[in-house]
């Protein structure tokens, strides 16, 4: 006998402000027993100390949250310079200290420059990477240091926002998989004093950005379950980047039974994946395979109804 999931079959998307604090999963539990929703998961993990932008997704937008794991990301974040730490962040136990030349707008903007478009970096030991099987940062913990491959990053935009004698806050546009812990010692290094970060928010991931977030204060002074319901972003903004195909009944039926259909794919070529709607109702996606003919990629559990 099946066993039965337990709390509200709650769908959609919550664009959550993390609190700092708290780790990701932390703040997705307690949004998740806020909704009581029987199943949630997020998108992109932001670490305890950082704010900002988290997308939590629930019920049926948990099938379709990878399509965010690549996207691009906004952060802003204030570099502290002369201090390095073991972790890059404030967080961490000091493990050097330099004297920070005089450097002015112009200088930090020139080693800025250093770092715009595809740039390498090697993930810092105290991140959720693994190495044969254990997470980097309980290798750390145990003061053990493991070789990390180099990977490549992009960052399309650096925007120095505030400069100040040992200090300076940035705006950063970033490819998936960049580390601004990392960028900021990199950079810190480039100016001749090293650095770490001290603040870390994001404000945008993918087609998100920070204008609808809600904090879980605010989501828990909200008067009950339909107030907290309407909060949320429907489940197909997740792949709002995608083309749409409109269905008829016909070719609706025969995807939610696992079968092709045919079905007018416009300008849309083999191999290539879709939005599928039947009037409004959003179905799920579908892969081309070939001249005016479908198949279920991955479809909502209501699909069939």
């Amino acid at each position: 006998m099946a066993r039965r999931r337990r709390g509200l079959p709650v769908n959609g998307v919550l664009l959550l402000d993390k609190p700092q604090g708290v780790s990701s999963n932390h703040a997705l539990q307690r949004a998740r027993r806020l909704f009581q929703a029987q199943k949630a998961g997020h998108t992109g993990t932001l670490d305890p100390m950082a704010t900002g932008l988290l997308p939590v997704c629930f019920g049926e937008a948990t099938k379709f949250s990878a399509h965010l794991l690549a996207a691009d990301k906004v952060y802003r974040t204030r570099v502290e310079l002369g201090v390095i730490t073991d972790t890059g962040d404030a967080e961490g136990a000091v493990v050097e200290r330099h004297e920070v030349p005089p450097l002015t707008r112009g200088d930090v903007e020139g080693v800025l420059e250093q770092f715009h478009g595809e740039i390498e970096q090697v993930p810092p030991m105290y991140s959720a990477l693994k190495h044969q099987g254990r997470k980097l940062y309980e290798l750390a913990r145990e003061g053990r240091t493991v070789e990390r491959a180099v990977r490549r990053v992009t960052v399309y935009d650096a925007r120095l926002l505030v400069v100040e004698d040992a200090a300076f806050e940035l705006e950063v546009r970033v490819s998936k998989g960049t580390y601004i812990r990392t960028l900021a010692e990199d950079i810190g290094r480039a100016l001749g004093c090293g650095g770490h970060i001290s603040a870390l928010r994001r404000l945008e991931t993918g087609p998100f950005t920070s204008d609808g977030m809600l904090g879980l204060e605010t989501l828990e002074a909200l008067p009950g379950q339909a107030e907290r319901e309407a909060v949320l972003l429907p489940v197909d903004v997740l792949v709002a980047h995608l083309l749409p195909l409109v269905l008829d009944a016909d070719a609706a039926g025969r995807l939610a039974h696992g079968q092709s259909a045919r079905v007018d794919t416009g300008a849309l070529a083999a191999g290539e994946t879709a939005r599928l709607y039947r009037d409004e109702a959003f179905l799920g996606l579908g892969t081309v395979t070939g001249p005016q003919e479908v198949a279920p990629k991955r479809l909502l559990s209501t699909a069939a109804d």
